[in-house]
């Protein structure tokens, strides 16, 4: 029988339902919002986590959302609002409670299983992703566009962009491209794919099969239930006819240059040498143009980040170094495109930023060092020490 905790009413955040003794259900319910992430969602998420990591009857974690978005990211408005109010404090607190929040999740040993029914965004594919196993839908629309704001693939996309098949990762990473549910099933991005008409019955299946064990069977013993139950109710949808997951000959070609300039040349080649106006064409022409609208300074910090992240060992190395570039983003010392960026897409939305430097030959080689720069010891992110404090602590980071 289902049972409601007291968490479980209609204007909390995150919905937390105990499905039995040994599966907890917690829903994102900021449908309004698209179910983007605040601080104290964060947090709270933060908090519940943790306590179910040090409970023996907690074998498994559900994540969902209400709404027709899983969640598109960070509450990046209310960042944009704080930096105009030179409120630099209360904005880098969203994203140190989030990078330090993405490491615990990849680090935690109980099962999560996310259900991506809609847009999935930045955090939002933070905090599915870095779990245990991913459930993506027909609906799920998958992408990293920081690049478009002045911002960069980070709460530890560095670390699984890196590892895409060839460099898939860069075009993603740079372009902003959105992938569907078939497309980030066949790049390994899900474990899984299930019609969204059938997530309910997966549902009521892991709750099922994980009733009837008992609180002394192994991590290891979970992990094979859960996984073989999501093998049960999985499909292998067909890539469709417009799928960038058809070109990665032409993607490894391209994405795999040297530098950003050298790719944005290399695909304008490639698209010169189409005759006909075909699905190859749409594709070319449209990266070409994510990459000239994007912040050119964004673009080559994220283009070292992903190529800097396959040479880090796991993945709370990649966040260390995401958090160091987001502290230098948010001082502005460097560029301020994220502040113009915001300004233009999200405060104004007339969609026309004025990025300083406006070209890529005017980001330098030392401008980018600059970013991924050791920070003060006392604002580094210090991430294992972060799991020896209080519950109570951890969720006010």
């Amino acid at each position: 029988m289902t049972s409601f905790s007291s968490d479980h009413h209609e204007n909390s955040e995150i919905l937390v339902r105990k499905n039995n003794q040994f599966v907890t259900t917690l829903t994102l319910n900021r449908p309004r919002k698209l179910n983007a992430l605040s601080v104290s969602m964060l947090s709270r998420l933060f908090e519940l986590f943790l306590r179910y990591e040090h409970n023996p009857y907690v074998k498994l974690v559900i994540l969902k959302a209400n709404g027709k978005a899983f969640s598109p990211g960070g509450d990046v408005a209310s960042v944009a609002h704080d930096l105009y109010n030179g409120n630099l404090r209360a904005g880098l607190k969203l994203f140190k409670t989030a990078y330090t929040l993405m490491y615990f999740l990849a680090t935690k040993t109980t099962p999560q299983v996310s259900f991506l029914n809609g847009i999935t965004m930045g955090s939002g594919a933070g905090v599915s992703i870095h779990g245990s196993f991913c459930v993506a839908t027909e609906k799920t629309i998958f992408a990293m566009p920081e690049t478009a704001i002045g911002w960069f693939p980070d709460v530890g996309s560095s670390y699984y962009l890196s590892r895409l098949p060839g460099f898939f990762g860069e075009y993603l990473g740079l372009t902003g491209a959105r992938l569907d549910g078939s497309e980030m099933l066949a790049l390994g991005l899900t474990t899984h794919f299930v019609p969204s008409s059938k997530t309910a019955l997966l549902e009521e299946a892991l709750v099922s099969k994980l009733s009837a064990s008992s609180p002394s069977t192994s991590s290891t013993d979970d992990y094979a239930i859960i996984s073989a139950v999501l093998d049960e109710h999985s499909e292998q949808p067909a890539l469709k006819a417009k799928s960038a997951c058809h070109y990665v000959d032409v993607i490894d070609k391209c994405f795999s240059q040297s530098t950003v300039e050298e790719i944005l040349s290399s695909l304008e080649r490639e698209l010169a040498t189409l005759i006909n106006i075909t699905h190859h064409h749409e594709w070319l022409s449209s990266a070409i143009q994510s990459l000239r609208q994007a912040s050119p300074t964004s673009l080559k910090i994220t283009l070292r980040l992903i190529r800097g992240g396959r040479q880090l060992q796991g993945v709370g190395e990649c966040i260390v170094h995401e958090y160091r570039i987001a502290c230098h983003v948010f001082h502005g010392e460097i560029s301020n495109d994220f502040m113009e960026g915001c300004r233009a897409m999200l405060l104004d939305k007339g969609k026309n930023p004025k990025w300083k430097p406006s070209n890529l030959e005017l980001v330098t080689d030392q401008m980018v060092e600059d970013y991924f720069s050791r920070l003060d010891d006392e604002e580094e992110l210090k991430l294992a020490q972060t799991f020896n404090l209080p519950v109570t602590i951890i969720s006010k980071i």
